[in-house]
């Protein structure tokens, strides 16, 4: 699979779904979760099935070293008023959409491993696509583990059902998949997306954790 393939293909989730949406989305990021949990609102109110397109984002970038690790002194322009702010806005959403958290957010986790992996799941296992990402997020977010971590995504691949916990392995070694991974956040960044959760669908937008009616409005006009 070409990169721009990587980067157009539809997940395919649910069998019978006609349409899909295009999610950009970085598991690390808070309100990517609850964005997903207005988008799964909005789903159960329609009559046909409404797949995700999702393609990853990395809001790491700046911040990891060359060995990997996420390096808490670089300066990403984000002072405390903005992380209180941040958590405040979380606490309403995680409210508004009865949503379950450990915690507001998480700075310490790299999700690129899981995003990795995530894209070699789609790409060789679709049909456990969307059980395998949504796994991710409730490791994170509800449950408060290191979705950065080998280990963490190995048990995150066994309580999938059809899934061969070996496809983290697979995917954590292969560079080239890395590369192609890398593409894909250049790729999102290249169509005009600067931050997620972004949903796109029929040449409109929109960003942020919005509203399951917001998002009806965006696909059915």
């Amino acid at each position: 699979m070409s990169n721009t393939d990587a980067a157009d293909a539809a997940d395919e989730p649910t069998p019978d779904a006609t349409e899909s949406i295009t999610v950009y989305s970085d598991y690390v990021c808070p309100f990517c979760y609850l964005g997903r949990q207005s988008l799964a609102q909005y789903q159960e109110t329609r009559e046909e099935p409404l797949a995700i397109d999702w393609h990853p984002f990395d809001l790491r970038a700046g911040q990891r070293g060359p060995d990997g690790e996420i390096d808490d002194s670089v300066d990403n322009g984000k002072d405390e008023e903005y992380y209180e702010q941040a958590r405040e806005n979380v606490r309403r959403l995680q409210e508004k959409y009865d949503a379950e958290m450990a915690q507001e957010l998480r700075s310490d986790v790299d999700s690129l491993p899981a995003q990795i992996v995530s894209v070699h799941v789609r790409e060789t296992a679709p049909d456990s696509w969307l059980a395998f990402d949504e796994a991710i997020f409730a490791a994170l977010w509800q449950d408060g583990r290191d979705i950065g971590d080998r280990e963490v995504l190995v048990d995150i691949a066994e309580s999938v059902d059809g899934l061969d916990p070996e496809i983290v392995e697979e995917a954590l070694e292969d560079e080239d998949l890395r590369d192609r991974v890398t593409d894909l956040f250049t790729a999102a960044r290249e169509r005009g997306v600067t931050g997620v959760p972004t949903f796109a669908y029929d040449g409109h937008a929109a960003r942020g954790a919005v509203p399951p009616e917001q998002l009806e409005r965006l696909v059915e006009g």
